[in-house]
């Protein structure tokens, strides 16, 4: 799995960026492009590497405090056929599947946690859906909550924030949870009462006994255990770059459908079942940002912590990686 880092440096730090991708075996291609950034002026200069060694490299890099004097992007190439990146590939260990780039996760996760009003129409709309499939009994409406749920940005942003200690984004997550589940939950309320005034369905049925739908408000060891399961593999999604949308109907089974009850218990009067969903609610989101923050956690110490990004000088980023930073080793 090959990656693709573009990045723009001022000329006098070519040099550096060149050394440290060339001591790098993860590391297939460097192309240099000199003078070619117009703004910020400098030079441009691409690098092509296995997906395993992105990490270390970009430890590298971030002492080179690339971000306030230039740029740095990866990008996944759709295919590339090089015999040197198939010896990269060989010579660094681990697998592209299981290898973090936190920077990817950092921003995946805060784009995520952002109360916007997309975020907040979507989870309207889910917990409209599971309030209708909660009413009529129907799970092909609670299964359509679960796909359009957006929830897991949010509680990925959380477990990050727990784990990486960035209070920022435990607010910016918490905000989005805090605020949006009970406005979805207060439109999905306001919807079932003027269903019930137009008499589109019966309140005694949806109150009766052995329905689908029972599992919502009677929370128990499983329902965790579900939530813990949903809160790995979600995280394992994120990491691993996997198909989302399945996941995201794994997570929303969790929390979407109980938003829902909540909403429609408490129109019909039943503050026990209402109070069950609520707990049903929080008891899966503690164990979804509990299980995505271990399974961080997990990666963490299994390889070596990314170092916070800091101020070093192009002098200070050469003697970190032996000196052999020196711009003679670089020759246009």
């Amino acid at each position: 799995m090959a990656l693709q880092l573009r990045i723009v440096v001022p000329s006098e730090l070519t040099g550096d960026v060149v050394s440290i991708a060339r001591s790098q075996a993860a590391v297939s291609e460097i192309t240099v492009m000199a003078g070619a950034a117009m703004l910020p002026a400098g030079d441009v200069i691409v690098l092509q590497a296995v997906r395993e060694g992105v990490e270390e490299l970009l430890q590298k890099l971030h002492t080179l405090n690339i971000a306030q004097v230039g740029s740095l992007s990866v990008t996944a190439p759709e295919l590339v056929i090089s015999d040197r990146l198939d010896k990269a590939e060989g010579q660094v260990a681990g697998d592209g599947a299981d290898a973090i780039i936190w920077d990817e996760v950092e921003q995946d996760t805060s784009d995520d946690s952002k109360l916007t009003w997309s975020y907040l129409a979507f989870l309207a709309i889910a917990v409209q859906l599971a309030g209708i499939g909660i009413v009529t009994d129907s799970t092909i409406a609670i299964v359509g909550a679960m796909v359009v749920g957006p929830e897991f940005g949010p509680l990925a942003g959380l477990a990050l924030a727990i784990v990486d200690r960035r209070w920022k984004l435990a607010r910016r997550a918490a905000a989005a949870l805090c605020l949006g589940f009970p406005v979805a939950m207060l439109l999905a309320a306001l919807a079932t009462a003027a269903s019930v005034w137009l008499g589109l369905f019966s309140p005694a049925d949806v109150l009766g006994a052995n329905r689908a739908t029972e599992f919502i408000y009677h929370p128990g060891p499983y329902s965790f255990i579900v939530a813990v399961l949903a809160g790995a593999a979600g995280m394992l999604s994120l990491i691993g770059k996997k198909s989302a949308a399945l996941v995201g109907v794994f997570i929303s089974v969790t929390t979407v459908p109980a938003a829902g009850y909540v909403a429609v218990a408490l129109v019909l009067g039943e503050p026990g079942r209402a109070a069950g969903s609520a707990l049903q609610l929080l008891l899966n989101a503690a164990g979804i940002v509990l299980s995505a923050a271990l399974v961080l956690l997990g990666y963490r110490l299994a390889r070596r912590r990314r170092p916070a990004p800091t101020r070093y000088s192009a002098a200070h980023a050469r003697a970190a990686i032996g000196g052999v930073g020196s711009r003679s080793a670089f020759r246009r």
